[in-house]
């Protein structure tokens, strides 16, 4: 289930609000400029461990095709990780560490979960997103993404930047003091 906590940026032990409402968290991240969606496949994607790139994208093409026509974007792809990855940790680190894009962020988790901390003002809002969650952050908003120690999701990535991922570093440490995506 999708839960969003939101917590001011200099006090990560004293979340100021908690909730798991689908509706509530969709409102709040609205109110900041932030997308978010619940998406269903256009068609029975086989068993989530055995689905290819081309049989997910197939699955969501209406949705992935909507977002191009509104928003413009470039290019797409997908992206799968699991506890074997010989990446994991490095990977990890580099999504930890805050960071802007020149572009929207713009993630759908076909399987498992990640959690997005967006930095905004003077409140951070960790967000965990799972299966059926769209999360568009858009571009130069201050963020990170944890994908846990042993990272297990299957995500549709949108592009502006036909690069893909190009992040901006702040240098602040603020990730750091802030709960991660611990299983």
């Amino acid at each position: 289930m999708s839960h969003l906590t939101v917590y001011p940026q200099d006090r990560p032990e004293q979340p100021q609000l908690q909730t798991g409402d689908f509706a509530a968290i969709q409102e709040i991240l609205s109110a900041e400029g932030i997308r978010f969606e619940r998406w269903r496949a256009g068609h029975e994607l086989p068993a989530d461990s055995d689905a290819d790139a081309d049989t997910i994208i197939a699955a969501y093409r209406e949705e992935i095709d909507r977002l191009i026509a509104q928003q413009g974007y470039q290019t797409y792809d997908v992206i799968s990780m699991n506890p074997e990855h010989p990446q994991k940790d490095e990977l990890r680190a580099k999504f930890l560490a805050e960071h802007r894009h020149s572009e929207d962020e713009v993630r759908f988790f076909v399987r498992g979960c990640g959690l997005f901390v967006l930095h905004l003002q003077d409140k951070v809002y960790a967000l965990l997103c799972e299966k059926d969650d769209l999360i568009s952050v858009p571009a130069n908003t201050r963020h990170w993404f944890d994908m846990g120690p042993r990272p297990a999701f299957t995500a549709i990535r949108l592009f502006n930047n036909p690069q893909g991922w190009v992040a901006n570093f702040t240098g602040d440490d603020i990730a750091s003091r802030f709960p991660g995506l611990e299983r």
